[in-house]
């Protein structure tokens, strides 16, 4: 689901909360390192999130923050920020050139850059909450 967060909503608020749960706290935000990325920029996005980036010549940027039970990421598109909340069980990541992230039949790829490579810290512990969440859901007996 994309909202368009550029102006506070209460409503996106409460939805945000359903889907991915709340934001971590500062205690357990700082014994994690953070929570969040540096921005990175966007090289491709799929057919139907082009109406969420900039046009040929600018260049988009989003950035992720984690939450108890997804990610949100947050893309730039001139004045305008839309928020990309993304479940953990709908979650896809794949190392290619760069990274992409895939969910609800959408994708970003990001561009393999200066910035993307200070987020490999980011993204281990990305997939390390990937993870910790798809093994409550193990449901083979060993």
């Amino acid at each position: 689901m994309i909202l368009d967060s550029t102006h506070p909503n209460k409503e996106h608020k409460q939805i945000v909360t359903g889907l991915v749960g709340k934001p971590f706290t500062f205690f357990e935000t700082f014994k994690r390192k953070g929570v969040g990325s540096k921005r990175m920029i966007v090289a491709e996005v799929s057919p139907n999130m082009q109406k969420y980036i900039n046009r040929i010549d600018d260049l988009s940027y989003a950035n992720i923050e984690m939450r108890t039970g997804g990610i949100l990421m947050y893309i730039n598109k001139g004045l305008k920020n839309y928020t990309w909340v993304i479940p953990y069980y709908q979650l896809v990541l794949y190392k290619t050139n760069g990274a992409s992230i895939h969910a609800q039949g959408k994708f970003v790829h990001f561009r393999n850059s200066k910035t993307f490579k200070e987020n490999k810290p980011f993204f281990d512990k990305l997939l390390d909450e990937k993870v910790k969440y798809d093994e409550q859901f193990n449901f083979r007996d060993l």
